[in-house]
Order: structure tokens, then sequence, then C-alpha cells
């Protein structure tokens, strides 16, 4: 009680008064420190126009220039396999020789045999001259020439078939036969690729129809060379569009000198639509609010104020704005969640903007 009545309303008054001038004597260069810290930290971006390649991405599967399964016509057995797995042959080289010992008989039976009457043609025609043969003979020894030719034709036929000769240039599969082997129509006897040239077909959405043309650039990757591209164009555009997937199967061309890329290897495809010249920013900067688009604009005095914006096209990582911004103004694209229009920043960035 008696502490009480020491502590009177003077000493209270002197308390407050010693407060208050601290207070106002406190040094303002570490009251400006203060504040400043309290500031919220962003990096902002420096809003400018640049050259912003709009493209189509695409998946698609490699396939060979020309590409066939070998087979037999008839069914024999295997005498000379003349290649190796993976020999590059040319067009018309001979790869696997069948059985043809009773074909090769029968043509130089009949070659005999049209010797002989080839030979008796020529005897019946000096005779005609004489009239000491008749016509009719003539005509009949005519008649069994060309028979005897047909014959031969027929089996050169057989004999051709007999052999499996390489139809195009190009590099062979896996060897399915040996010597001795019974080889019957449809056996695969190995495969054929041309791949000097690549062909890659994929399809893209009806939408980017009329962006499409022929010899319109393009590049592909595959997994097999990663950071490698290997360009090439566009040589067709199918007629019809897919009415389940409303999407259009397309065919560009790569050249392939080395053989690194091979039929069925999966390639992403990009098609190039148009180099556009206009705003770009990145895409973190973007603040979506129901199906509008939203920046943080940073003024000179360090303010923060919300802007709405119109986006284009888009690319991994970045935007085009049609409308909403100018070139030169600097938007927050680190701490965006933590601002509001009105707020005041502290630019982290702003002597090392890359714009």
């Amino acid at each position: 009680m008696a502490l009480g009545k020491k502590l009177s309303p003077l000493f209270f008054g002197l308390v407050l008064l010693v407060g208050l001038l601290a207070f106002l004597n406190w040094p303002q260069e570490q009251s400006g420190q203060t504040i400043a810290t309290k500031l919220t930290p962003v990096k902002v971006y420096e809003v400018s126009k640049k050259l912003f390649p709009v493209t189509i991405e695409a998946l698609g599967t490699a396939t060979a220039n020309e590409s066939v399964t070998l087979t037999a016509q008839v069914a024999d057995t295997v005498s000379r396999v003349l290649f190796d797995d993976g020999d590059k042959v040319e067009a018309g080289q001979l790869l696997v020789q069948l059985n043809s010992k009773e074909e090769v008989a029968r043509v130089a039976q009949l070659q005999v045999s049209l010797e002989e009457a080839r030979r008796q043609l020529s005897r019946i025609k000096n005779l005609a001259k004489t009239s000491a043969a008749s016509e009719q003979l003539l005509d009949e020894q005519q008649a069994l020439v060309k028979s005897l030719e047909a014959q031969i034709a027929v089996a050169n036929a057989q004999l051709d078939d007999l052999q499996i000769k390489a139809p195009f240039n190009g590099r062979l599969g896996i060897r399915r036969v040996s010597v001795g082997s019974l080889v019957r129509p449809a056996d695969e006897i190995t495969t054929l690729d041309d791949i000097s040239v690549i062909k890659v077909d994929f399809n893209v959405a009806e939408n980017h129809l009329a962006s499409m043309a022929l010899g319109q650039k393009v590049t592909a990757k595959s997994v097999a060379y990663p950071g490698r591209e290997f360009s090439g164009e566009i040589t067709a555009i199918d007629s019809r569009i897919d009415p389940v997937t409303r999407s259009i199967l397309s065919r560009a061309v790569i050249n392939n000198p080395e053989a690194e890329l091979r039929p069925g290897m999966l390639m992403q495809v990009t098609i190039e639509k148009q180099v556009l010249d206009t705003l770009v920013i990145p895409e973190e900067a973007l603040v979506p609010n129901a199906d509008k688009q939203f920046v943080y604009v940073v003024a000179e005095n360090n303010l923060v104020s919300e802007r709405e914006v119109i986006v284009g096209e888009r690319r991994p990582g970045w935007v085009q704005i049609v409308e909403g911004l100018n070139a030169g103004e600097q938007i927050i694209v680190e701490g965006t969640l933590r601002v509001r229009d009105g707020s005041e920043v502290r630019v982290l960035n702003r002597d090392t903007l890359e714009s």
C-alpha cells in the first residue's frame, strides 16, 4: 500500500516523456534499414519484344524409305546363301540360290530342240523357194520354233524364281535360312530396308491443318540421341482427317546418310508454324484467377500494381502477351505469392536484369 502511494502520476508522466524523447532521437539510418528489411524481396523481369517461334509438337514413328521382307516364290531347298547379317547390298544382287538343277536341264533341253527346229526351218524355207516344200509345212515349222522359244522363256522365268535378289539398294536384316533349308512361299528369308532416307509418320490436331504445307521444315528428336536434332521437311499430308481422333496424318522425310535412325524409332517431331516478333514473358510470372491471367508490375518507386493480361501462344516456360503490358515494364517473376496490389517491395535483381 505504501509502494502504491510512492508511484504517483508524476512518476508515470516522467517515464512516458523519457520514452518519447528516446524514440524521436533514434538514429534515422538504423530506422531506414529496419523498414527496408521488412519489405517483400522479389525478382523482376523486364518485358521486351523477342522472336517467338510458334511450333507444333507431335509424336511420330520412323519407317524406312523402302522396306521389304524377302521370301521365296516356290518351294525348294537352299543351295547357296550369298550374304551375311546386316550386309549392304545393291539392286539386283543375288542373295540366295535355290536348287535349280532340274530347271537348268530343262532350259538346256529346250535350247537344243530350238536349235534343231531353226535348222529345219532354214532348210524348209530354201525348199519352199523352189516349191519343193509346201507352205503348210513351212508354217508348221515356224510355229514349232515360236513354241520352243516361248517354252524357253517360261523355263527361264522359272529359273529366275529360284534366285532371290535384292530389289533395291539397302541394308539386310537377320538371315533366317541356311544351306539345305527347305523354303516355301511366304517363308521369311531376311528383310531389306533402304534407310538412306527415313520417313516419319505423325498425327497433328485438325486445328493446325491451315498451318501445314508441303515442304515445311521440321526437326525430330530421339531418345537414342539425347540433345541431337535431325532436320527434314513435310512431303505428304493425308487427304482425310480421322473422324475419331480429329487428327490428320502427315509424313516428313529426313536424310539419314550415317544410318543413325532406324525404322520403328519413336520420334518427337517439332513443326515451326510461324515466327512472331512479340512481347514475351516467363510463364512463372502469370497469376491465374478464375479464367483470367494477371501479372504484378513493379513501378520505379517499388510499388506493385496488379494488371490483367491477355495471353497468346505458349512455349515451354514462355508465353506471348497480346495485351496488357508494354515493353520496358518490370514484372515480378519470383515472390508473386507474397505480394498484393499496392504492396511495396524490395527488388533484388534490378541492377542485373536480363530481358
